[in-house]
């Protein structure tokens, strides 16, 4: 049996340290588990977007975690598609593939083949966007009858697979069709994400989709719409046995539960037009 933890927007920086409480709370948390891998999906840092330091900072803080760690970039570390201040880019991609590694990866189990993927790439027309998309084509026609897992930073979905365009929640709809066609083909097993802030465990034609919690904050109905799941801050364990696996959200009693609407403006304040 192999154990791996999933563990999501933990929004870490040297210089603003506004939710840097909740990291010891979640690393003992982790340790506790005795994770064969960890998984983080997204939002690592505070701004990794834009300055190498939080990406340091977040490097050091990850190898102390006792084991193995594979991340998948978020909107915070590299930007998103066609942004006006932030757009992925290559020199942003290069930034975060200097210090947490590829943006996109496989990982195999005895039974199972896990896929992270770099959900920031999705409509943003960058030539990573197709390689990608070649690559992980590969990735799940190539998986030797092993079992899949897809980890990504943005859900592919907030309601329903053929709903409109979400813009900041979720995929959009052109690249979501060409990755729900090769999920359906390829029967994955479930697609865990980040990025809402919430906590979420649903499955929709024969695939699970579950919403990895931040361990940061949680985000007030002035930022966010309702989106369903639930305002919980924790991480999600998952045991693979053979071709069995189970999953399982956690609340971590000792996050301290913190609200992004009362430090927005210093955290991340308006930007000059």
């Amino acid at each position: 049996m192999q154990r791996v933890v999933q563990i999501s927007d933990t929004h870490l920086s040297p210089t603003k340290p506004h939710f840097a409480c909740n990291w010891e709370p979640l690393k003992s948390w982790v340790t506790a588990q005795g994770p064969d891998l960890i998984v983080h999906t997204g939002d690592v840092t505070v701004d990794g977007a834009d300055l190498d330091q939080d990406m340091r900072h977040c490097r050091g803080l990850l190898d102390a975690l006792g084991a193995p760690v594979l991340s998948v970039p978020g909107n915070h570390d590299i930007g998103e598609a066609h942004h006006p201040h932030q757009p992925v880019n290559g020199e942003r991609l290069a930034r975060w593939r200097a210090h947490l590694g590829a943006d996109f990866w496989v990982r195999d189990l005895e039974s199972w083949r896990l896929v992270g993927l770099n959900s920031m790439l999705f409509g943003s027309d960058e030539a990573d966007e197709a390689r990608q998309l070649d690559w992980l084509e590969r990735q799940v026609t190539e998986a030797q009858g092993r079992r899949i897992g897809w980890f990504l930073h943005r859900p592919l979905f907030v309601e329903s697979p053929d709903e409109g365009d979400k813009g900041y929640w979720s995929v959009p709809p052109r690249p979501r069709a060409q990755l729900l066609e090769l999920l359906r083909r390829s029967e994955v097993a479930f697609v865990a994400s980040g990025h809402l802030h919430l906590a979420r465990d649903f499955a929709v034609d024969g695939t699970r989709y579950l919403w990895g919690p931040s361990s940061g904050f949680v985000v007030g109905p002035e930022l966010q719409p309702e989106l369903g799941g639930s305002k919980a801050l924790g991480a999600v364990a998952y045991r693979f046995d053979g071709r069995d696996y189970a999953a399982a959200i956690h609340e971590i009693a000792g996050l301290e539960r913190l609200w992004i609407d009362d430090v927005i403006h210093e955290v991340y304040p308006p930007r000059a037009a």
